[in-house]
């Protein structure tokens, strides 16, 4: 739900993903910091990953290796566990170590490069028990039931799915849970403190202007054909809404979702320049998109937007169903990074320069503009993946 809040703008050369006007070449010229696919991490990104995730430079590696080998496992996994697969994570050991953990409701074969945990529920009865929520909120049969419930979503880690939900809302819960049918044994409450709140702004200078009055970030730049454009979230604006970058016309919204889902592309005029590049507030640097692979649960991701500017964490959950005042959005990706107001549409992207999301929203405290005042373990923020955005409008990828 958008509020106002005070005018922050950055210089031009603070907004990267997209180079919109003359001159946006000297992105290149002036040098890309950022790493080949395979390499350590660019430096900019090794010290935020320290800053907010505790990982020093000496754990790069490690944490790659396991980063690959759950990219590249998790469809053996799968395959192999059959209807026993109860989803699969990488987990951060005591000693600072990474690995990579696929579980089974059931005996199971080792797979290569994974600890194979037995847990009770399949990934399928917990996708079953989540469903039998969605479709509580589909039908709304009563609103007052969902108040105080912000979403839900399928967590293998503790084997359940969890219903988030503000202090007080826990009856709610309860009956929410008891009216939708789903397994009780399979579901479990947590209480996080804001409300959750798709992060348009109404008032300020972000990253892009819409119909002259809301503001929001920027995603990835793409293309459709011989059209250009960028991906961003659907709340930022509707179909025909009018785009500005330093007080310049450069397009509109072409296609808009939401509710249900949170995504859309702009398209730009063809003498605009477009940039395979994310923008870090933190170091001024501009590392590259090198494709959209996407992270698993659990992995470290960076997310980049006008209001908060660069800030890194990791994926907490898939598939989360989020209940916004609006309308619910199904399908997202939950991260404990933080973000505000003005981040919507912003990117997400990982180490290695694999692309994720663009921002959809967050748990925000009362009276504030952002969640990075919570803790990380109380932060809840949100991205619509990438790919599907992709594949439903059509565009393909710059890439740097």
């Amino acid at each position: 739900m958008p509020r106002t809040q005070s005018p922050v703008r950055a210089p031009l050369a603070h907004r990267a993903l997209v180079a919109f006007v003359a001159g946006a070449a000297a992105l290149v010229s002036a040098g890309v910091a950022s790493a080949a696919p395979g390499d350590d991490f660019a430096p900019e990104l090794k010290l935020a990953m320290q800053r907010d995730l505790g990982i020093f430079p000496h754990q790069i590696a490690q944490y790659l290796s396991t980063e690959r080998t759950a990219q590249t496992q998790g469809a053996t996994a799968k395959r192999q566990l059959g209807a026993r697969y109860a989803g699969s994570w990488i987990e951060r050991q005591a000693d600072g170590t990474f690995k990579y953990v696929v579980a089974s409701s059931g005996p199971a074969a080792a797979v290569p490069g994974a600890e194979v945990r037995r847990v009770r529920h399949s990934l399928a009865a917990l996708d079953h028990a989540k469903a039998r929520l969605d479709d509580v909120q589909k039908r709304a049969l009563d609103w007052r039931m969902l108040r105080g419930v912000q979403s839900w979503h399928v967590d293998p880690v503790t084997n359940a799915v969890v219903v988030n939900i503000e202090p007080g809302a826990q009856q709610n819960a309860i009956d929410f849970v008891a009216v939708s049918g789903a397994d009780a044994e399979a579901v479990r409450f947590q209480t996080v403190p804001g409300e959750v709140q798709p992060l348009a702004n109404i008032v300020g200078g972000y990253e892009y202007i819409i119909n002259n009055s809301g503001y929001c970030s920027v995603g990835f730049s793409v293309t459709k054909g011989t059209q250009k454009g960028f991906v961003t979230a659907g709340h930022c604006g509707g179909v025909g809404a009018s785009v500005n970058v330093e007080g310049q016309y450069v397009g509109t919204f072409q296609a808009s979702r939401f509710p249900t889902n949170d995504r859309a592309w702009v398209s730009v005029g063809s003498s605009h320049r477009l940039y395979g590049l994310v923008y870090n507030y933190s170091s001024r640097t501009y590392p590259r998109v090198y494709g959209s692979t996407e992270a698993a649960i659990g992995a470290s991701l960076c997310r980049s937007g006008r209001t908060t500017g660069w800030k890194c964490g990791s994926i907490t959950a898939k598939n989360v169903t989020v209940n916004y005042s609006v309308g619910a959005v199904y399908g997202l990706t939950q991260t404990n990074v933080c973000t505000g107001r003005g981040d919507s549409g912003g990117a997400w992207i990982t180490g290695s320069g694999q692309a994720q999301g663009v921002t959809s929203g967050g748990n925000l405290p009362a009276g504030s503009n952002d969640n990075c005042s919570l803790s990380s373990s109380q932060r809840q923020t949100y991205f619509e993946r990438l790919n599907p955005i992709l594949s439903q409008y059509g565009l393909t990828l710059v890439r740097g």
